[in-house]
């Protein structure tokens, strides 16, 4: 295990409205307020969404299986925003439901709000925290 401490630095508030970008959205906010490190939590409607919901097998590399959101959902989530190299890399889980219908996934491409988002960012200070893509696992792991 690996750790650091830091502490809650600024809270940043942000209605995302009608099919705007949710990831892309999160990386504007990170990239305007200079947000190195956070957390944040998300609670409202998407419409679409192209998540993985696992992996095939237990392999590493892990090959992923993909859901489609492909209309709207009640969604509650939680992530967090690291850089990797000049940019900051989302890595965001969610529950999303509809109906009957309930998926649990990691949220890696497409995400388009279905009439409003909320989405609370706590900036974490005191950290050195990264992401730095692993060719063994394929992916973008956070390096302390």
């Amino acid at each position: 295990m690996q750790y650091q401490v830091g502490h809650v630095g600024r809270v940043v508030i942000s209605r995302f409205e009608d099919k705007e970008d949710v990831l892309g959205n999160l990386i504007t906010i990170a990239k305007k307020e200079n947000i190195k490190a956070a957390a944040f939590y998300l609670v409202g409607g998407m419409r679409d969404a192209r998540i993985v919901v696992g992996p095939e097998k237990e392999d590493i590399p892990p090959v992923p299986v993909w859901k489609e959101l492909g209309e709207s959902h009640e969604i509650v989530g939680f992530g967090t925003i690291f850089y990797q190299g000049d940019d900051p890399k989302v890595h965001f889980h969610g529950a999303f439901g509809k109906r009957d219908s309930v998926k649990v996934g990691c949220v890696r491409e497409r995400s388009e709000t279905f009439l409003v988002l909320e989405a609370v960012i706590l900036e974490i200070k005191g950290v050195t925290a990264s992401r730095k893509f692993d060719p063994e696992s394929g992916l973008s792991l956070l390096q302390l």
